[in-house]
């Protein structure tokens, strides 16, 4: 049953929140970065290190049976919050880096030859940009790219252009890290199955604002970090449709992945386990599973809307200053406010704003040709979880009047 929704009911359940920072209060504004984890994940990797701490799938013993059993169950949980077909399409990975990776590594390296084209979105984060590159190296596949509009929004007709017979991976995030843009994957994905090129989504700043349903996007592979999703860090998911996974290679070679080796013959273990190689985030699985039975006991859709409330009033709040300029401005977005001040470095902005417990990212946010293509060094980003309060953007928009002053 899902809980009347109450931000100030909810920081109860993040003890990280209630400290001083250069004694003000801690205003953490940081979330696209990664966001804070409640009492109850802490708890869940507390007790398996306290209670059950074992290795998995490979002991006959009471422990060993309780933590495989706590990380399967897991497993089960992200299915049935992503939708997926089955547990055996669930890969545990460490973030959505490796996540995009394991996709170059096992799909691409096999199924791309010189002349084939990859297809991603001037508003990728480098970990969507960098291991194509490096596939292309490899493959001599060529990189394309689909333009945006100035207000953070994909050009589709571009994008229609792009899209061709030799068109074999189209990847692009779901929700922008720098600008908060809400892509429209699922139409991106319809447009490039057309031409039978597969697509994989980056969900990284999606998963834990609204609802993902993988099967409904009808999207290939979809790939998110645990951290980002009030889970702990080192755990990530990737998603692949079934028939893909088994067609792959794994993606690195060692125990728990594999049926039987010989010194002839290696015969790999079935999927889900093909791909997880070696002993695994068990603490973190376990985590991430009690963070999503958390944000289910809220229920998505009440923290979309809320945040969807806090975002537009720190939107109409920072735009009543006058050297102040929101960078990413789509008509669909998510949590991020992105922006520059006239005269004033967005790090010297960060800085100041640390001094008044104000935690926000100043930097390019791994998004270095996003950062090119407006023509900015870096911008300020607030990033907004279903914990701020308007009273934080009102703290927010204070202070940055206050580093205006001193900037005069």
């Amino acid at each position: 049953m899902n809980i009347p929704f109450n931000s100030e009911l909810i920081r109860q359940d993040f003890p990280i929140l209630h400290q001083e920072i250069y004694g003000k209060p801690l205003v953490y504004l940081d979330n696209a970065a990664t966001t804070q984890k409640p009492q109850i994940v802490i708890d869940a990797v507390s007790n398996y290190y306290s209670r059950y701490n074992s290795n998995i799938h490979r002991g006959v013993h009471y422990l060993s049976q309780q933590a495989t059993d706590a990380y399967e169950n897991a497993r089960k949980t992200v299915q049935k919050f992503i939708n997926a077909g089955s547990t055996k399409e669930v890969i545990f990975t460490r973030g959505t880096t490796e996540a995009i990776n394991l996709v170059a590594a096992s799909y691409g390296r096999d199924m791309l030859k010189q002349g084939d084209e990859i297809v991603i979105s001037t508003m990728e984060h480098h970990s969507n940009i960098v291991p194509w590159q490096m596939l292309c190296e490899q493959t001599g596949a060529i990189l394309r790219i689909i333009p945006i509009i100035d207000s953070g929004e994909i050009i589709l007709e571009e994008y229609q252009k792009l899209l061709n017979d030799r068109t074999k991976i189209v990847s692009v995030i779901h929700v922008s890290n720098s600008l908060g843009t809400i892509n429209p994957v699922k139409i991106m994905t319809e447009m490039a199955h057309e031409f039978g090129a597969i697509v994989l989504i980056d969900g990284a700043q999606a998963i834990q604002h609204f609802a993902v349903d993988v099967q409904g996007i009808g999207c290939d592979f979809y790939a998110f970090s645990g951290h980002k999703l009030y889970a702990p860090t080192g755990i990530g998911v990737l998603y692949g449709k079934r028939r893909l996974l088994e067609a792959m290679k794994p993606y690195q070679g060692g125990g728990d992945m594999i049926l039987s080796v010989s010194f002839e013959k290696t015969t790999y273990n079935e999927l889900p386990h093909k791909f997880e190689a070696g002993t695994p985030n068990i603490s973190g699985v376990i985590g991430l599973g009690a963070a999503i039975n958390y944000i289910n006991n809220i229920g998505l859709d009440k923290i979309s809307e809320y945040e969807d409330e806090v975002l537009n009033y720190g939107t109409a709040l920072l735009s009543e200053i006058e050297t102040l300029h929101i960078i990413g401005t789509a008509k669909d977005k998510s949590s991020v406010l992105s922006f520059s001040i006239d005269g004033i470095h967005p790090h010297d902005i960060g800085t100041f704003l640390d001094r008044d417990g104000i935690a926000v990212r100043a930097g390019h946010h791994c998004t270095q040709p996003l950062m090119k293509r407006y023509c900015v060094p870096a911008t300020t980003r607030a990033s907004i979880s279903f914990y701020n309060t308007k009273a934080e953007i009102d703290a927010l928009a204070s202070s940055l009047k206050k580093i205006i002053r001193m900037f005069e």
